[in-house]
């Protein structure tokens, strides 16, 4: 039997093809999906035989997406400020993630499920860690989140030498993985191939995984590239090539590839981006905090390379707010390359349907359409910290710029509320600090043993 829901908010933020904004209009749900939208005269709602959800004073969004996040580092939030790039990952972060248990990473995972879908976030492109990574699965599945995940790859490592395995032994485990987990959930979950980045996977490795996922279409290819000044020349040096050069030289690159931050690349090397038609994941707080710089955003764009959105790991931001993302995406550009450089109607399609498109989702997710999945986002926008204006043109600034977290009063993912009146179905926020402050003690612990 058909399950219907009818939700009547005060305004619709579309992101389809002609950037609708629409008023006194309903949207019905059947299952997991949007099968009408109706204005008014067009439906009765008061004959209407389902349960009806009246908003009059909230907006409705798609969920927004994030195409470059850490689930396995949230409890390392705060314990890694303050340094660049490579001394993060080889004081904190590597030796961190060394130490996880399945416990310890069970409750980072949940710690950062929670923070993402009550912030509005319906789908992600996560980044695993290198042992237990079915727990991350089993979170994201449990969590109700569209998304893809993946083992972190790691066979060669010379900033922190424990944290790596063998070659062979990564290429069996993330096939097993991918056996397991990709199109799991009736779909929701993909495979997420993931080589942490160039000075740490042998050629060999690069290549094996890009060959495995012709086993699993519909994967992504996902790592890190040219994020800092240290990373670029350290490759420069290995290889004599610049990153997305190697990138390019080995034959990784494709639109099934995702690379997160391309901060310092070379005229040569974003063409050969846009060549490929490859997937920049724009990571513009995390790139603040960790000193690596600014991604040239407008210049990308104008080259029609595909840009999206992600909050990166709690340890590098600190917080996974999709609003802090889009809000310095806008800011940061404007002092280089003038007011007018990036506006918040585009940010906006960056954080939704433009990372569908990045994800190859964008038929089932990132606007709200008939046919597409009921991955929906409730929002207030009518308090005194907003803007007052009802002009529809101003809704985006009212969202990028004037909007956070705490403005997300529901959230459904694939026709089910996760979110409901500001409060989580899915989770005890008490029960996941006490959780996490245990698990974290433990985890410290272990590190000062070795």
């Amino acid at each position: 039997m058909n399950s219907k829901k009818l939700i009547v908010p005060g305004k619709i933020i579309t992101v389809d093809a002609s950037d609708r904004v629409l008023t006194n209009t309903a949207v019905e749900i059947t299952d997991d999906k949007i099968t009408g939208i109706f204005k008014p005269g067009e439906i009765d709602i008061n004959k209407f035989d389902c349960e009806v959800f009246n908003y009059p004073g909230l907006v409705l969004i798609p969920g927004f997406i994030q195409t470059h996040v850490h689930l396995c580092q949230t409890l390392f939030r705060g314990l890694a400020d303050d340094l660049p790039l490579l001394e993060w990952l080889k004081k904190k972060i590597f030796p961190f993630e060394n130490a996880h248990d399945k416990n310890s990473l069970r409750i980072a995972a949940k710690l950062g499920l929670n923070e993402l879908i009550s912030g509005g976030t319906t789908t992600l492109l996560d980044m695993g860690t290198l042992r237990n990574q079915e727990v991350v699965f089993e979170e994201m599945i449990s969590s109700g989140i569209r998304g893809f995940s993946g083992k972190c790859l790691i066979d060669e490592n010379g900033i922190y030498p424990d944290f790596k395995e063998s070659t062979e032994d990564e290429l069996k485990y993330e096939r097993e993985l991918a056996e397991e987990f990709h199109n799991s959930a009736e779909g929701r979950i993909k495979y997420g191939f993931a080589p942490r980045f160039v000075l740490s996977c042998s050629e060999k490795l690069m290549k094996e995984t890009k060959a495995m996922m012709k086993d699993f279409p519909g994967s992504v290819f996902h790592t890190h590239s040219s994020e800092n000044k240290d990373e670029v020349a350290e490759v420069r040096r290995r290889f004599n090539k610049e990153n997305i050069e190697y990138f390019n030289s080995i034959e990784v690159l494709d639109d099934q590839t995702v690379l997160a931050h391309c901060i310092h690349l070379d005229d040569s090397e974003k063409q050969i981006l846009k060549k490929n038609n490859v997937r920049v994941a724009h990571c513009p707080s995390a790139n603040l905090k960790l000193a690596s710089g600014i991604a040239n955003i407008p210049e990308y764009l104008k080259l029609g390379i595909s840009v999206s959105i992600g909050a990166d790991g709690a340890p590098c931001n600190n917080n996974l707010s999709i609003f802090t993302e889009m809000r310095f995406a806008g800011l940061i550009q404007k002092p280089s390359h003038g007011a007018d450089a990036i506006n918040a109607k585009t940010i906006f399609r960056l954080a939704t349907i433009d990372g569908a498109k990045a994800l190859h989702l964008d038929d089932e997710t990132g606007s709200v359409e008939v046919g597409k999945k009921a991955d929906l986002v409730l929002l207030n926008l009518n308090s005194p910290t907003h803007s007052l204006s009802d002009d529809n043109n101003d809704i985006y600034s009212n969202i990028v710029y004037a909007s956070n977290s705490s403005d997300v009063k529901s959230v459904m993912i694939n026709g089910k509320f996760v979110v409901k009146d500001g409060g989580s179905l899915i989770f005890d926020e008490n029960d996941l600090v006490s959780e996490g402050k245990s698990e974290l003690k433990k985890l410290l612990n272990r590190i000062d043993k070795k």
